[in-house]
């Protein structure tokens, strides 16, 4: 139901209610006196009635002067049936009237109906609203589209994915010149998948990319095709094509595909009848019934493209596949230098320095920490954000919130403190481990007593086993300091303990690093593309005896000791350095790289 048709509903509705109110208007002002049947028989006596008009139950009539009041009509309640000889006795003209009940009548049945036509407009209203504005339109496209400059955005607006953007200006100039690109008979891709983790700037790609081609630019969601109504998100894949071809060149850009592109017939609970599988099948048909050559490209967007189906990726339909990756330390300057463009600073901010103290952080963390900063530095007053600021807000990012109401005793923060140094200390006394830039006994988040945060000398993309074992040190060096000093253990190496397993885990299974089971792959990555059977839904499936999971299990726990092992040893071999350190830490709470460097120089 459209705008137009339903302002003309409307429209009836106010011009009914406005007659109504007319004629009450006009009854009200005829001014009729309502006179009771006695006075009615004096005035007929005494002859001031000039005439009357006789219904079955009423008498109307006109008198020759009028009332105090200023009537001149009167009506009386009729209580005698046979009056007429008394009015033909006294000369007195009168007629019958049939009392009209057509108005009444009307009413009885217009106003009910009025009011249930009102609940059911209102009703599909509501319903309309989730379902592509009405019952009439449920399977129209719900996709927003922009034309030329709508998006806002351009190239200039993404930084650190350089390999992507050149990609994607290879689809901006074939749409700018379609003829003059495929003069050597190439075609264009048909379509072009954007794969990486969330927040790494897929969707800004795709805005750019229309910004940039300056064409219509439908932008639609996966989830948005399915409804509760079957054939609704096939419909709606034909509404979405249809539209695009009538006004290309255009883009189609299709985010969360994983929401409507799943793999068919896996799962517990696969059907051949499934909503989702006919949405599916009908983008299929539709990627293979548009030629590139029109000037139509498909752009979407996912960050679980292991879970798609194989007949989404093949060649003639998304012919390409773009990574977005986590940006480097390069890309991370490039994403910094944009948002801090928006930004009040101070002289001592520099990017390079943010973007050494970030590593792993996508577009969208950049984004929510130059905001998380600027918001510390307007709390405190402050007239421009500084690099303390933004410290402040990796430190809040990445362990959570000070709380410095949670009081701990002071056995419990002794132990914190030895904790955090056993940390630290193997940290700086271990090759090749990452330099610590913090250690805090100040509680943060939701669980933490205590922080100890290390800062990586540049981005790595490959370990060796030593260095995987020096980090499970480091891991368990909280743990061994409690051992060494207390000659017991604590709950405060839970999160430690997992991350050190899953560590041993990999080592043995996945990276096959142990000389007792060998150059062997025995758990398959869970993240793998085009990942099929149930390891894609819950735990993967093992393909090996009893008797290699036990072996699996000792050698994790070899592995493990050895780490803790290792760290006691260094931490025994420096017990007067950790009983120093745990000191000034509990004395001044926290300690940055600087301080921790001048404890271990005085020490030496």
């Amino acid at each position: 139901m459209n705008k137009q048709t339903q302002f003309h509903i409307w429209y009836w509705i106010a011009a009914f209610f406005g007659i109504l109110m007319l004629q009450y208007v006009f009854v009200t002002a005829q001014q009729v006196a309502e006179v009771p049947y006695s006075d009615f028989e004096r005035y007929l006596k005494e002859g001031r009635i000039a005439e009357v008009a006789v219904s079955d139950n009423y008498l109307q009539g006109t008198l020759k002067e009028a009332l105090p009041g200023g009537q001149t009509q009167f009506i009386a309640t009729r209580v005698e049936p046979d009056f007429a000889e008394k009015l033909d006795q006294y000369g007195v003209r009168f007629a019958g009237r049939i009392e009209s009940t057509f108005l009444r009548d009307i009413l009885s049945w217009i106003i009910p109906a009025v009011f249930f036509i009102g609940i059911w407009m209102f009703i599909l209203q509501r319903m309309g609203a989730g379902a592509g504005g009405g019952l009439m339109q449920i399977g129209k496209s719900k996709a927003k589209v922009y034309v030329e400059a709508d998006t806002g955005v351009d190239f200039s607006d993404v930084a650190g994915v350089d390999e992507a953007k050149d990609e994607l200006k290879e689809i901006v100039d074939f749409l700018r010149d379609p003829d003059g690109y495929g003069r050597l008979g190439g075609r264009m891709p048909k379509g072009v998948l954007l794969v990486g983790p969330p927040g790494t700037g897929k969707t800004l790609l795709a805005k750019a990319v229309a910004g940039e081609a300056k064409v219509p630019f439908f932008s639609i969601s996966g989830s948005e095709f399915v409804e509760m109504f079957v054939g609704v998100g096939a419909a709606r894949v034909r509404d979405l094509f249809e539209q695009a071809r009538a006004r290309a060149p255009a883009i189609i850009f299709i985010d969360e595909l994983d929401a409507v592109g799943r793999a068919r017939g896996i799962g517990p609970f696969a059907g051949g009848h499934d909503e989702k599988e006919q949405t599916l099948n009908q983008l299929l048909v539709e990627l293979d019934g548009f030629d590139s050559s029109s000037g139509l490209v498909l752009l979407a967007a996912t960050n679980r493209p292991e879970i798609l189906d194989p007949a989404l990726l093949r060649a003639g339909r998304f012919d390409r596949q773009v990574l977005v990756d986590r940006p480097d330390k390069k890309g991370r300057i490039q994403i910094l230098e944009v948002h801090l463009k928006k930004a009040k600073l101070g002289v001592d901010v520099d990017p390079e320095q943010i973007a050494a103290l970030t590593p792993g952080f996508t577009g969208a963390d950049l984004a929510n920490l130059v905001n998380e900063a600027t918001l510390l530095a307007t709390r405190r007053g402050a007239d421009a954000v500084t690099m303390e600021d933004f410290n402040n807000a990796v430190e809040r990012i990445v362990a959570g919130l000070e709380k410095r109401n949670r009081l701990l005793n002071p056995r419990e923060r002794e132990i914190v403190a030895y904790h955090e140094m056993g940390h630290a200390l193997v940290a700086s006394l271990l090759p090749g481990s990452d330099p610590v830039h913090k250690i805090s006994i100040i509680p943060r988040g939701v669980g933490a007593l205590g922080y100890t945060i290390q800062r990586p000398t540049e981005d790595r993309f490959l370990m060796t086993l030593e260095e995987l074992q020096n980090k499970m040190a480091v891991l368990l060096g909280g743990r061994a300091a409690e051992w060494v000093v207390y000659d017991h253990l604590s709950t405060g190496a839970a999160d430690d303990l997992a991350r050190v397993t899953d560590i041993a885990r990999a080592i043995v299974t996945r990276y096959g690093m142990t000389e007792k089971l060998g150059h062997v792959a025995l758990d398959r990555d869970r993240q793998s593309f085009l990942q099929q059977g149930e390891a894609a839904y819950g735990q993967p499936q093992h393909d090996y005896s009893d008797e290699t999971a036990d072996a699996i299990d000792g050698e994790i726990r070899r592995i493990i000791d050895e780490a803790f092992n290792h760290a006691v040893r260094l931490l025994k071999a420096h017990r007067e350095l950790l009983e120093k350190t745990a000191r000034a830490l509990l004395a001044k709470e926290t300690l940055d790289a600087a301080d921790l460097k001048n404890l271990m120089g005085e020490s030496a």
